[in-house]
This record gives structure tokens, sequence and C-alpha cells, in this order.
């Protein structure tokens, strides 16, 4: 089983665990009012030593609610929370939003970002943890786990997860569907034939696929390099996407 394939198992089985505690078991609190679930967050972090976060979507604080929330976050890291956030690569489309991230990692609070959908999701310390009730940008509602078990498979999930993520700071370059599957063959060690072969298309257009790929990954001919392998390393590191 490869990495990407334990991520979706871990990521089914987070939904599927969910989906089975909305009876609220022991150990296991359901929040539905949005003041009451800051206020938990709050009490959580200021007695929290480290913190693990996952964010698929960014947040609609504008102005000074969003100041105070990045104040908030600054102030922890002061204090001394250890922070690891993982967001969606979709909230760096948004100059806002890319600037704060970038001000917040570079304060402490280490991003990175991912390409797969993922939860919202913040794990503090090995002791508490919440999770949005509906996997949906801005529905209300979370559960606020204590569950040990629970707590140790959300870390798991988060930790996969951050494994495959790429730093905030590395440039991602947009491949077409067909130039990552072209990437991904090439990444198994196949020749443009055989790409060809398994994507039923010519060896003439697996050329011109690979041409493409190298002129966005900025890697031109040398007698120093080789560029499949520079491609390669790149669709392993993830920054080529």
């Amino acid at each position: 089983m490869n990495e990407s394939q334990s991520l979706d198992q871990l990521a089914r089985r987070l939904e599927e665990v969910v989906g089975e505690l909305r009876g609220i078991p022991v150990d296991i609190e359901r929040l539905e009012d949005p003041e009451l679930i800051q206020r938990q967050i709050l009490r959580a972090s200021s007695a929290a030593d480290e913190l693990r976060a996952m964010h698929p979507v960014g947040s609609r604080e504008q102005g000074r609610d969003e100041q105070r929330s990045r104040r908030t976050v600054l102030d922890a890291l002061r204090d001394g929370l250890t922070m690891r956030t993982i967001v969606h690569s979709s909230m760096l489309d948004d100059p806002r939003k890319a600037a704060r991230i970038r001000e917040l990692h570079a304060a402490g609070d280490l991003h990175r970002v991912i390409d797969e959908p993922i939860q919202q999701l913040l794990i503090f310390d090995r002791s508490v943890a919440f999770v949005r009730i509906t996997p949906l940008a801005y529905t209300p509602g979370a559960l606020m786990v204590r569950q040990q078990g629970l707590i140790a498979t959300l870390i798991d999930l988060f930790e996969h997860a951050w494994a495959r993520a790429r730093e905030v700071t590395e440039p991602a370059y947009r491949l077409s569907p067909r130039e990552r599957e072209v990437l991904a063959l090439i990444a198994e060690g196949r020749s443009n034939s055989a790409v060809a072969r398994t994507l039923s298309i010519t060896e003439a257009a697996v050329g011109k696929h690979v041409a493409s790929v190298f002129a966005k990954l900025d890697l031109p001919a040398t007698e120093d390099d080789n560029r499949r392998v520079l491609a390669v390393l790149a669709y392993l590191r993830g920054s080529a996407r």
C-alpha cells in the first residue's frame, strides 16, 4: 500500500468515525453554538504546549476579527505554543490569505500546503481535539473529542498529511491532469513509449507533455542535468502539482 492510499484510508476512517459518534458517547461532546466552540478552543489553547491544525478553507473573518485572530496566534507563539498547520492549496489563491499564512509561518506557526481534500481539525497536545461535524466549508457545529483512541487516530491522520504536504515557501507548479499522469508514470521508471502504451496515446503526444512539464518546472536542457530525474524529484517532493 502506498502513502496516498494510506492517507485516503485514514481520511475515510475519520469520516466513518465522525458518523458513528453523532450519538455523543462518553468523552465526545457535540457543540452547536459558535461562541461556545470558540471559548472551548481558547480554553484548550491556553493550557496546551502543542497544536496540530488542518484548514481546508480560509476563515470568513474580516477586518478587526481577522486582526484579533492574528494577534491571538502571535501571542500564543510568543507564550511558547508549538504550532503546525496544514492548509489546502486553494487558500494560497487569495493574496490576502496567502500573505497571512506566510506571516504566521515566519513567526513560528509552521505551515505546509496540500492539494488533497482535508478535514477541519484542531488537536491540542494529545488531550483534546475539535472536528467539524459536517465536512463542508463554514458549516456550524463541532465535536470536542477527549477519547484517547480517537485522538490517536486523528494525530495519525495529521502526521500522514503533514508528510505528504509541501513547505508553504516551496513553489508549486500547476500541471494539467494529463501531465501529472505522464510524470507519475515516468516516476515509475517508464520510457516514453511505455507511457504512451499505458495511456493509449501516441509517443509524440507523450513527448509534447514531457516538454511542457520541463518548461513549467523551468528545467532547461543542459549537459550536466538529467531533466527526467529532476522532474521526478519535483513530483515526489510535491512541488509539481
